[in-house]
């Protein structure tokens, strides 16, 4: 209270809102659907819920302006993201928001909303995965009250504020977008050909001898057999055994690309399977992580993102060494991401360039090894994540007992642009040139977003210390104010009584 400005006070959320939860009513999305269906825009009213609009429906319970707080499935701990928002007009409300209103009309509602988003909720909400705040645990929230008249001059500095800094925020998110969109142009350029059209030009124009894609893949495929037959012999060796009889005739052929809808390749290209180019493709460790940190580490799912593998990414997990061989990660690795909340984020594929500590990858990621090293690692994974190779993934997509997923079979058929090795090297060093360049802006502009995330929550702050506007010492004291709203509750109590039923009169 001491550091409250003169004519401020603290109060609970109680005395300061009236809360409306008898106008919110849940309403199955089924039934929306059946409501709605048939029905002409201008008949359908926005449907609610904890962090925003989640439908419509053709019906309303709500009129006016409204201080919408979830009650579960909200941000509570993220000071980052808001928790309330306002909702004006007409609308309905589902049971996971709470429905509020400055009381009697004296508190201003943005004044409230703007608050209720810098609020520390660690001390009201309940539960581990789901948090809840309930209608009694919400009362109880203290607020800060300034005069009416401050609050008017506070709402009006945060808005001018705000407006600012939303504008600043859109303009670096469309610049964000523009570069993604720039990264996956050149991606494409690349793997398509066009970004080393004019080195194969002037290849041409030298008569430089090159081998083909056609003569790559027969030699990457010969080699791959070679693999095989050395590591059947080894196993052999080791047994003790020579060699059965037509021993050669189990090695398995690797499957095929579908070429039938593939777009056209540069001369000299041809189209390969992953399984082709790949002489290990397999599944993680299955085994749970504990959360005592004991053990080898082992990779998150989010390790792998496009082009990337992030080895600090780990939890742990208790495994013998002999355990551990096996699903030990590689510089030269390519590593796919199995499972994932995300579409957009399955099946994408990253290159492990450096393995400087060992760390183990879990069943959720693919690990694949290509036949040949150079430039060949680099060119999958840049294929593997633009044009007809991811097209091939996002169609495959499936869903099963509530995981999305991609099979490791439909992962080997992905389909692979294969040029010369010396081209394969071009295309690669070119673009991770540009795509260097393009990241660096990336990174500037989410370290932007941060600051201005965390200047949006400075301006909050400061405008609930007293600190964004200056004081009025005219202004009604906000003591007075929670008298008057007092008094008008008071006064709405009287009205609603029952009157007491008159004593009868004798006979």
């Amino acid at each position: 209270m001491s550091q409250l400005p003169t004519g401020w006070v603290v109060a609970p959320l109680d005395a300061v809102a009236d809360v409306l939860d008898f106008e919110r009513e849940p309403v199955n999305s089924s039934e929306r659907e059946s409501r709605t269906t048939g029905k002409a825009a201008r008949d359908l009213y926005p449907y609610f819920g904890a962090t925003g609009q989640v439908g419509f429906i053709d019906s309303f319970r709500s009129e006016g302006e409204r201080v919408l707080l979830g009650e579960d499935a909200a941000p509570f701990l993220d000071p980052t993201k808001d928790k309330a928002y306002l909702a004006t007009g007409r609308f309905w409300v589902n049971n996971h928001a709470h429905v509020l209103s400055g009381a009697g009309e004296l508190i201003h509602n943005r004044f409230l909303c703007y608050q209720l988003n810098v609020v520390d909720y660690h001390p009201f909400v309940t539960g581990s995965t789901r948090l809840k705040l309930t209608s009694a645990a919400m009362r109880q929230i203290p607020l800060v009250v300034a005069p009416a008249a401050e609050q008017t001059r506070i709402v009006a500095k945060l808005e001018e504020l705000l407006s600012d800094l939303d504008a600043g925020v859109a303009e670096l998110k469309a610049a964000q977008k523009k570069l993604q969109q720039y990264r996956q142009s050149l991606l494409k350029a690349a793997v398509e050909g066009a970004l080393t059209a004019p080195w194969r030009e002037a290849q041409r124009k030298l008569g430089s001898p090159t081998e083909t894609g056609a003569q790559l893949l027969q030699r990457i495929l010969t080699e791959r057999r070679a693999r095989w037959e050395a590591k059947q012999l080894a196993k052999f060796k080791e047994q003790g055994k020579a060699p059965p009889k037509d021993w050669q005739k189990k090695y398995s052929e690797p499957v095929q690309a579908d070429t039938g809808d593939l777009p056209g390749l540069p001369e000299g290209w041809v189209w390969a399977s992953l399984d082709q180019l790949c002489h290990f493709v397999r599944n993680g460790l299955s085994k749970t992580p504990n959360a005592e940190g004991h053990g080898h580490p082992i990779l998150r799912i989010n390790a792998v993102r496009p082009l990337s593998v992030q080895l600090a990414e780990f939890k742990h997990v208790e495994v013998t060494p002999a355990e551990a061989v096996d699903y030990t990660v590689e510089a030269g690795d390519l590593l796919a991401t199995r499972y994932n909340g995300s579409v957009d984020l399955l099946g994408v594929v990253g290159l492990v360039r450096h393995a400087t500590a060992e760390v183990l990858h879990p069943d959720k990621l693919i690990r694949m090894k290509p036949v040949i090293g150079d430039a060949l690692p680099g060119w999958i994974e840049m294929a593997a994540n633009t044009g007809a190779s991811r097209q091939h993934i996002v169609r495959r997509v499936k869903t099963t007992a509530g995981q999305t997923g991609i099979a490791g079979e439909d992962l080997k058929k992905m389909p692979i642009p294969l040029p010369s090795l010396v081209e394969q090297n071009e295309a690669v060093s070119t673009g991770w040139a540009q795509l260097e360049g393009v990241g660096t802006q990336v990174v500037w502009i989410e370290h932007m977003l941060k600051q201005s995330t965390a200047q949006r929550q400075n301006i909050l702050r400061a405008a609930f210390a007293g600190q964004l506007v200056p004081q009025d010492p005219n202004d009604e004291p906000a003591s007075v104010l929670l008298e008057r709203i007092r008094a008008e509750r008071d006064a709405r109590a009287t009205q609603q009584k029952p009157r007491s039923r008159q004593a009868r009169e004798p006979a």
